[in-house]
């Protein structure tokens, strides 16, 4: 639990009660740290009204060209892991369409209540050699639900921002995001950013809801990071007093902190400094699921 200083409380108290009645329930449950932070506990993602569990399986580790390493070891194995982490209490899967991984879901869910899982996609807005988008959203997403026989995703992002500029580069697919929203065919929207920049915008733009961050206790492009740790802190921070859901990737940082002490050490970070609401880990098989949320159950 977190440590309440004289400082804080003092502070706090000067504040008065009032301000603690009057604020939106998202901001009280901010302020209040949780008493665990176990991959399968259940959590609010912002003001987005939207459930997952703490830990979201990924499905793109090394995600190109429409596969991934998850989607290239084929069904059988994809589904085993996936069927594991549900089990285990994983209700939160993270796809793109860069991972060709909705097809491999589909399967699983099908037979599944739909209020048990929650589906957060990623759309990828430039032209490749295995993508050719309409610069829009309505037809990548009338494609993504035929592939996962779905009528509603929960979340939808623009994958990949690498520049500040990404609001307006992107405007028609924000535009296309928010009717579909609209029309409660995404719940929520908004991006998975690979530059400082990008995610500086993020944070306080007022057309996001959730944002996928590269964030772990090293920090640094060596690490997979945007910035160091210190300047991380301070923007994750900034957006969740904004608002904004904050689902942290990255945390081993894409493979490279293998030891157990660095993986405790990354998890320790962001949940104790209160930089994310759950997050994401492409775990390869079910022993690296049991493993990751052995450990979220000891982060104090």
């Amino acid at each position: 639990m977190q440590r309440i200083t004289r400082r804080h409380f003092v502070k706090t108290t000067v504040a008065g009660a009032g301000m603690l009645a009057t604020a939106p329930r998202w901001l009280c449950a901010q302020e209040a740290a949780p008493a665990s932070f176990k991959g399968t506990d259940i959590v609010e993602l912002g003001k987005t009204g939207i459930k997952v569990s703490r830990l979201a399986q990924g499905t793109g580790f090394n995600g190109y060209n429409h596969s991934s390493a998850h989607t290239r070891q084929g069904k059988e194995l994809f589904d085993r892991l996936l069927r594991h982490s549900l089990d285990e209490g994983i209700r939160f899967i993270d796809m793109a369409d860069l991972y060709g991984s909705h097809e491999f879901v589909k399967d699983i869910v099908k037979d599944l209540p739909r209020d048990k899982f929650t589906l957060l996609t990623k759309l990828w807005p430039r032209k490749a050699e295995w993508c050719n988008p309409s610069g829009g959203a309505k037809e990548e997403m009338d494609r993504y639900r035929k592939e996962l026989n779905v009528d509603q995703f929960d979340i939808c992002l623009i994958h990949c921002m690498t520049n500040d500029q990404w609001p307006t580069e992107h405007e028609r697919i924000r535009d296309e995001l928010s009717e579909l929203k609209d029309k409660n065919i995404v719940r929520a929207v908004g991006v998975s950013c690979h530059d400082f920049g990008a995610l500086k915008v993020a944070a306080e733009h007022p057309w996001v809801d959730v944002i996928f961050a590269r964030v772990n206790h090293k920090g640094g492009k060596e690490f997979s990071c945007d910035a160091s740790a210190e300047e991380l802190t301070e923007v994750l921070t900034k957006a969740r007093q904004n608002g904004k859901a904050v689902v942290g990737m990255k945390i081993f940082g894409a493979g490279k902190l293998v030891e157990p002490e660095q993986k405790d050490a990354s998890l320790k970070f962001v949940f104790s400094k209160g930089l994310v609401d759950a997050i994401t880990i492409g775990m390869m098989n079910p022993e690296e699921v049991d493993d990751t949320l052995t450990r979220m159950s000891q982060v104090a």
